[in-house]
């Protein structure tokens, strides 16, 4: 990357404010800004940064209104965070070029249909009637069993691997090690006390644009889908068991876990190391907060939920203000009880 603060705002729609002719070739964060480098600005609790770094550029929003000088030259956007995101995104398009080809070492089944200008990696297996679309590329070491689809320019990194009957949508990455259409984990409990395995004989359906982070599982459903929504974005180490279905453009990071035949709405946000228990229902727009544990369903959109067991996040806050003042209470508590006590007996005292 070389481009100039003049050639950055016309790229990502910004202005400039301070010398539209500097030039950077490489990024930095704000804290680390040294000259020649790039930076942002997004979340306000780095703002005194901004008065201090060395980087020659920084990106910041539109509405965002300085408390002091910089030496950097400032271009402005409507968010600065998703303008880096796409700058990234369009120089990442031109140095790092798609592969085409497949790999002599790689399985394909004779039914198979592979399309258009596709990458299939060394040591990949495709199986019988699996379906790939254009432009996709399947990396080593992947798996796509019988009747899989796979859409176009998707992206599957090394040892993904997608189970009988699954389907992939268009656009979608999945990172190194995610399984598609693992068995839910389903027993019935036999008089003798042994466990009797329960087919899982639904698929996992993923649409479109989705992204699923590495070492996740997605299990197949028992009976019918499991479903990742259009847009779906899945952090690394996340289990979504049967039948779960997750809403457009929500969001999951890492370490979680949603039990089976939950219905999670669109534009969620569940934080990480979060668990949601099986069969509830929540509303769209749910915000989840990191370590919570959903036991209950939702009970209206839009609505912050924090804790183990969950509350609404004022509730939450409230009994954590409390929590914290449990020992002094608990002294205030005791020495009560005491006042009770003493004057308990100087009124037996006084009616003898």
């Amino acid at each position: 990357m070389d481009i100039s603060a003049k050639e950055l705002a016309a790229l990502l729609g910004g202005t400039v404010e301070g010398n539209a002719d500097v030039r950077v070739s490489d990024y930095a964060k704000i804290e680390e800004g040294r000259p020649g480098t790039l930076s942002f600005l997004s979340n306000p609790k780095y703002e005194h940064y901004l008065y201090s770094t060395k980087s020659d550029i920084v990106l910041i929003n539109n509405d965002f209104k300085l408390n002091g000088t910089t030496t950097a030259t400032l271009v402005r956007v409507p968010d600065a965070y998703l303008a880096l995101a796409q700058l990234l995104q369009m120089i990442e398009k031109q140095t790092r070029k798609a592969k085409t080809g497949i790999d002599p070492t790689a399985v394909i089944a004779p039914s198979a249909k592979i399309g258009r200008n596709c990458y299939i990696g060394p040591f990949v297996y495709i199986a019988e009637n699996v379906t790939v679309g254009d432009n996709t590329q399947i990396y080593s070491h992947c798996a796509l069993d019988e009747n899989a689809t796979v859409g176009d320019n998707c992206l599957l990194y090394n040892g993904v691997v997608i189970y009988h009957d699954c389907r992939v949508g268009n656009r979608c990455i999945l990172h190194a090690n995610c399984v598609i259409g693992s068995d839910g984990f389903g027993f019935a409990k036999q008089p003798d006390g042994s466990f009797f395995k329960m087919p899982q004989n639904g698929n996992v359906i993923v649409e479109d644009d989705v992204e699923i982070g590495a070492t996740t599982t997605i299990d197949r459903g028992s009976m019918g889908p499991t479903i990742l929504r259009k847009g779906v974005k899945l952090d690394n180490q996340i289990q979504i068991a049967h039948n779960v279905e997750l809403g457009e453009n929500t969001a999951m990071a890492a370490c979680g876990g949603i039990a089976g035949s939950t219905k999670v709405g669109r534009d969620c946000i569940i934080g990480g190391m979060s668990g949601i228990v099986g069969h509830l229902n929540i509303d769209d727009h749910t915000t989840i907060a990191a370590y919570t544990g959903m036991t209950n369903s939702t009970r209206e959109p839009g609505m912050i939920y924090q804790g183990i067991p969950c509350l609404p996040i004022n509730k939450s806050r409230r009994s954590i203000a409390v929590y914290r003042n449990l020992p002094d209470l608990m002294r205030t508590v005791s020495d009560l009880q005491k006042q009770v006590e003493e004057l308990k007996k100087q009124i037996q005292e006084n009616n003898a």
